[in-house]
């Protein structure tokens, strides 16, 4: 053995004379290596400058909604495909350059077709919600995973590398999809129908992704697949005050004394004075690009207790296409005997949701 070479015998933590590769100095590859990460965060900037654009596009009206179902079924399938060509959790294999091709390409069109149809969705969502309500927080819970399909590292490396993570971030954006696809599609459709038709769908397309279809022959299978879907029905029939019924929104509302002949008020008030009250109308324009498949009402509240729910509104058409406006009256023996304080008309449909809100004071 040649004197100073390195003994085979030599234990591991000696330094080896076999120098670890460089990364290359030049070229594309050399490019991607110094600044891999900064260009992915640069896409994640660029992604959401595009959703930007998807929520000013989104303005353009509630017809363009049914073309949601054309990437929600693109999706599906890609996801589908994608866990079975990838796997899930620590089994994930990406060995080879080719592998590694097809999971870029592929998670790059899941995230664009993520990214189109949660953006497009924010706005319905948030005219049709109402602020310190419970509704809210399902637009919140909307917006953080439209900005969460920006992220390229946490879109990659956690929602794509779990299957249960991905598919359940597939759930919420077809519940929330659907919600605004079926009345598109199937105008006139009363909300609490469309809510659990689409929860039924979404539990549907969660179980397909993680029970393959043979399984359907067995008694057991099917038992649990029945229980699974009658359940999300269930939780959201028994929870849907906590989802904005869109497409519809209340435009405007108001408060007043008295109206004119043409059923407007005389005076939209934000605060009134108790000694000049009479009789109370509350008018309010509602937006129904879904048709009208709700019957709506009129919920009168005194510091957040319920004081008169009026079911005939006299819903008329006003402006618009897709508006009507609807009308109802608090008479003066209807009111508290102390009713100062804050008030509100709630606009709800029939099952409780809550569409919109004006609000008022009566001071003393």
């Amino acid at each position: 053995m040649a004197r100073g070479s390195p003994s085979p015998d030599a234990p591991s933590g000696e330094p080896s004379s076999e120098a670890a590769p460089e990364p290359p100095k030049r070229g594309i590859r050399a490019f991607f290596v110094r600044y891999g990460r900064m260009l992915w965060w640069f896409h994640s900037f660029y992604a959401l400058g595009l959703g930007i654009f998807i929520i000013i596009f989104a303005q353009k009206g509630f017809s363009h909604a049914r073309w949601l179902s054309i990437s929600l079924a693109g999706a599906w399938m890609l996801l589908l495909l994608f866990f079975r060509l990838f796997g899930s959790g620590k089994t994930r294999a990406l060995e080879g350059r080719g592998a590694k091709l097809r999971f870029f390409v592929m998670t790059y069109v899941l995230k664009n077709l993520y990214q189109g149809m949660l953006f497009f969705l924010l706005p319905f969502y948030w005219r049709s919600a109402t602020l310190d309500t419970p509704n809210q927080w399902f637009v919140v819970a909307l917006a953080a995973c439209a900005f969460l399909s920006t992220l390229d590292v946490v879109f990659d490396q956690v929602l794509m590398r779990w299957k249960v993570a991905a598919s359940l971030f597939y759930f919420v954006t077809l519940f929330a999809c659907l919600n605004l696809v079926i009345p598109a599609l199937l105008p006139n459709s009363r909300s609490l129908v469309t809510m659990t038709a689409a929860a039924a769908i979404s539990a549907i397309a969660f179980w397909m992704m993680h029970v393959p279809t043979r399984w359907l022959a067995r008694p057991a299978v099917v038992g649990i697949f029945v229980v699974w879907t009658m359940g999300a029905v269930i939780g959201v029939y028994f929870g849907r005050a906590g989802v904005p019924p869109v497409a519809m929104y209340v435009s405007h509302g108001a408060v007043g004394p008295s109206l004119l002949p043409d059923g407007r008020l005389a005076i939209e008030a934000s605060k009134l004075h108790q000694s000049l009250i009479h009789e109370l109308h509350a008018v309010t324009d509602v937006v129904v690009p879904g048709g009208k498949g709700d019957r709506l009402e009129h919920v009168w509240t005194h510091e957040g207790q319920e004081v008169s729910r009026v079911t005939e509104v006299d819903p008329r058409a006003q402006g618009p296409t897709g508006t009507i406006r609807l009308r109802s009256q608090l008479p003066q023996d209807a009111l508290p005997a102390e009713p100062a304080g804050a008030w509100t008309v709630d606009v709800v449909t029939q099952d409780g949701q809550l569409v919109g809100r004006a609000a008022f004071e009566i001071t003393q």
